[in-house]
C-alpha cells in the first residue's frame, strides 16, 4: 500500500491541475456561452413577441379601414338608392298627370264626339219621322 501513496499523490496533483487549468476556465466559457445564448433567445423571444403585437395592431387597423370603407359603400349606395327613388316617384309623379291629362282630352274628346253625334242623330232622327209620316201621309190620302 506503501507503493500506491505516491500514485494517489500524483493522481491528486493531476486533478487540482486540471482543475484549475481545464476544468475552470471550461465552466466559465461554457457558463459564458449558455447566459450569450439564453440573452440571444431572450431578445429573439422579446422581437417575436414585439411582431405579434405589431401584426395585431396591423390586422385591427386594417379591420378598421374594411369597416370604414364597407361603410362608406354602403353609404354610397343609400345615397344612390334614395336618388333613385326620387327619380322614380318624379318620373311616377310625371306619368300620373300625363295620365290625368290625357284621360281629361279623352273625355273632352269623348263628349264633343258625343254632341258630334247627338246633333246629326236629333237631325236624322227627325228626317226619319218626316219621311215615316210623308209615306203614310202618302198612302192614307
Amino acid at each position: 500500500m506503501l507503493q500506491a501513496v505516491p500514485t494517489i499523490v500524483l493522481l491528486i496533483v493531476v486533478y487540482f491541475s486540471l482543475k484549475t487549468m481545464l476544468f475552470t476556465p471550461l465552466e466559465r466559457v461554457l457558463g459564458e456561452r449558455d447566459s450569450l445564448t439564453a440573452g440571444t433567445r431572450r431578445g429573439a423571444k422579446e422581437s417575436l413577441e414585439a411582431a405579434e403585437r405589431k401584426q395585431k395592431e396591423y390586422e385591427q387597423r386594417l379591420a378598421e379601414a374594411r369597416a370604414e370603407v364597407y361603410k362608406s359603400q354602403e353609404e354610397m349606395r343609400r345615397q344612390w338608392l334614395d336618388e333613385q327613388a326620387s327619380r322614380i316617384a318624379a318620373e311616377r309623379a310625371r306619368m300620373q298627370a300625363r295620365v290625368e291629362a290625357e284621360k281629361q282630352r279623352l273625355a273632352a274628346e269623348s263628349a264633343a264626339a258625343r254632341e258630334n253625334l247627338t246633333l246629326p242623330s236629333a237631325e236624322l232622327a227627325a228626317r226619319i219621322a218626316d219621311s215615316i209620316l210623308n209615306r203614310k201621309a202618302g198612302t192614307a190620302a
